[in-house]
This record gives structure tokens, sequence and C-alpha cells, in this order.
């Protein structure tokens, strides 16, 4: 596969990648990925592979072991091994990815063939904070796409609600975090890929979480219920907020770390 797409096969590519997540999940999506050369696109473009298809299992809701794909792939193992790897999770605890049974075995996990385990072992995580991130932008957007949908078609008063200013706030503040954490995602991470993945993934987290508040809000009480899609998003998003350190955590590290340090690097050109 050429290292490089124009820009018209890069839309075929992800039409392609919608249609296979919109309609399979799971092991049935990873054999899809593979099908489609998802290692290769890893090993030739993880720049351009990496955000698209995060972003994609974000915003159609569904899963994929691909994250296991990254770590393996950054930490130079083989690309689609079975090997078990532990993931950091948020209160020092730790997760593995099962990508043989691909079962959902804890209930507070939302759905994701996750299992806890006691103790765990430091690995590299920096591209896989950064994929995640990318998996948190796309839900952000999937309950962004929500809610304004719903906003303009409810209507109160004899108007839409998107009409009404406090709705408005809510939606563009939503809109104004996600564009904030995309943009921390596009940051250039060669002089510093920890601090950089380590900031992405909490700017991410935070705009997946402020998402998940307003939209909430905006749907009122359809937004609660089991039948409605926000509340699929809203658990996902708070499991990948809590994968590989939530963004509570990460933010107060990133800060004990420069206080330490003494100073603050430049992370982007302005």
């Amino acid at each position: 596969m050429a290292a490089q797409m124009d820009e018209s096969s890069l839309e075929m590519l992800e039409a392609s990648l919608r249609k296979s997540m919109l309609s399979s999940s799971g092991p049935a999506l990873d054999a899809a990925l593979t099908e489609m050369g998802w290692a290769d696109m890893l090993s030739e473009m993880p720049e351009v592979a990496v955000p698209l298809v995060f972003r994609l299992l974000g915003e159609t809701g569904s899963h994929a072991s691909a994250l296991v794909d990254v770590v393996l792939h950054a930490t130079g193992n083989t690309i689609g091994d079975t090997v078990e790897l532990p993931l950091p999770y948020a209160g020092n605890s730790w997760v593995v990815w099962d990508r043989i049974s691909a079962e959902a075995t804890d209930p507070t996990l939302s759905g994701l063939p996750l299992r806890r385990e006691e103790e765990g072992y430091p690995i590299r995580v920096a591209e896989a904070r950064m994929a995640v991130g990318w998996w948190l932008v796309g839900s952000a957007r999937a309950m962004l796409n929500l809610a304004r949908q719903h906003a303009l078609d409810r209507v109160q008063f004899g108007k839409p609600i998107a009409s009404f200013q406090a709705v408005r706030h809510r939606l563009a503040e939503t809109l104004v975090a996600i564009e904030g954490a995309e943009a921390t995602l596009n940051l250039p991470s060669a002089d510093n890929p920890d601090l950089s993945s380590l900031l992405a993934k909490a700017a991410a987290g935070k705009a997946a979480l402020t998402a998940a508040k307003h939209c909430q809000q905006v749907l009122g009480g359809i937004g609660f219920t089991e039948e409605h899609d926000l509340q699929h998003h809203i658990k996902r998003a708070l499991v990948l907020d809590g994968l590989l350190g939530s963004s509570r955590e990460l933010t107060r590290r990133a800060g004990a770390g420069l206080r330490a340090r003494g100073s603050v690097p430049r992370l982007a050109q302005l």
C-alpha cells in the first residue's frame, strides 16, 4: 500500500470503513479491517490510519481490537498477535483487551471486551493514547450530532429549541471542546511524544465528558432512555476516558511533571 493517499482515495477508504463499522463490531469488524489492509495501513501510514479508524469507531459506536495492534506496533511486535497486554486504567488499575473471545466480562466497561486485572507492567502507551484520543473525539462528535439534530427537530413554543440561546450555548461549548481536542491531537509530537500524547488524551477525554453533559441536557428526558443512541455513546466515552489514564489523572500528572521540571516545553509553533 502506498505511503500516501490522494483525497479521493482517502474518501473512498473512509466510506468503506464507515460502512463496515455500521454493519459489524468485535471479531467481525476485526476480520473486515484485516481484509481491508489494516496492518499495512498501520505500518506504512499510521498518521492517516490511526485518526481515521479510531475517529470512525467513535462516530459509529462500534469497536474493534485495533488498539491492541497500535500498542503491538509501537513496541515492535507483530500486528495481529493475540498476546494479552495489560493496559493502565483509571484509579491505578489495569485491564486487558481480550481479542480472542471478544466477550464483555464486566458490565461497567460499556460492552468492550475488557477484563480487569489485579496488576500489570509498564508498556509504551504514547501511540495508544493518541488512538484512544481520536476514539473519544469521534464519540463526542456522535453525541453532538444527535443533540444538534434533536434541537432542530424538537419544537417548543412554536419554534425549534435550536433557536433558544441556552441550547445553542451548550452545543457551541461542546463544539469548541471537540475542535480544541482535535487540534491537540493533530499537533506534531516528535519532540516530546509522551507529553504530547498525555495532553491530547486528556483534552479528548475532557471534550467527550463535556459532550456527554451538554448533549444529555439538550436531549432532555429522551437522552436518559436505553432506546436512544446517546446513552451508548455516553457509556463508551466514560470507559474510554478511564482507559490509559482519565482526563483528570493525566492533567494532574502533566502539572506535577511541569512543576518538577520548572519549565514548560514548546509543543506548538503559534
